[in-house]
């Protein structure tokens, strides 16, 4: 179950990116940040935003063009 959820359908790279380390910026270790976006390319993004920054990306997922992603935060 996420702590906060970001809405960034609609948004195009880079802005989910940002909007989610932002968003991350100010949760308490162990939070989940759920992400909902449109951009199809937000699928490797976030991928490479985990691994890079060591957060996990605990759920990766698409239902009729919104990609839904949960990020914990380390």
């Amino acid at each position: 179950m996420a702590d906060i959820t970001l809405d960034a359908k609609g948004l195009n790279c880079p802005l989910p990116i940002l909007r989610a380390k932002k968003a991350l910026k100010d949760m308490a270790s162990g939070q989940i940040l759920a992400i909902e976006a449109t951009d199809p390319g937000s699928a490797k993004d976030f991928e490479s935003f985990c691994s890079q920054t060591g957060n996990e990306l605990v759920k990766a997922s698409e239902a009729a063009g919104v990609f839904y992603y949960e990020i914990r935060k380390p």
